[in-house]
């Protein structure tokens, strides 16, 4: 048995195959908008204000986005619910939370959960455009 007949093995096409099988790029746009949001709640600027519930409110929302953006890459199963809590949370950084991080929060966890709602478990993978062309052409024969 030669190399070339072997399956691929290692970690590379092990995450490749993981990240296939989930809603990857929703979920982390996701958790990476809250991320961004705490992070530029504890920025030292005199923009940040923090009175009462608001103050409490501005670390809740986005550190439900980044456990959702997570609950979105490892139980996609739920990733509906998880996707529409994520966009009003998103939405709702905007008054608790420096403009959602200053809109790129924001504007990241928004994205991250209309990718996850309209993300399709059933579907087969997309083939490279190379790789159509080649399929496509190669069933054709000329006259």
């Amino acid at each position: 048995m030669t190399t070339a007949d072997r399956p691929r093995q290692g970690l590379r096409p092990a995450f490749r195959h993981w990240r296939a099988r989930r809603p990857f790029w929703g979920g982390l746009l996701l958790a990476l908008g809250g991320g961004w949001i705490l992070l530029t709640e504890k920025a030292s600027l005199k923009v940040v204000l923090h009175i009462g519930m608001q103050g409490l409110a501005g670390y809740l929302l986005p550190g439900l986005m980044l456990l959702l953006g997570l609950l979105i890459l490892f139980n996609p199963a739920q990733r509906l619910f998880y996707s529409i809590t994520g966009v009003l949370l998103s939405l709702g950084t905007w008054v608790t939370s420096n403009l959602g991080g200053f809109l790129i929060g924001l504007l990241l966890g928004v994205t991250g959960s209309c990718l996850a709602f309209g993300w399709l478990p059933d579907q087969e993978p997309r083939r490279a455009r190379k790789q159509a062309k080649s399929a496509d052409g190669a069933g054709l024969t000329k006259v």
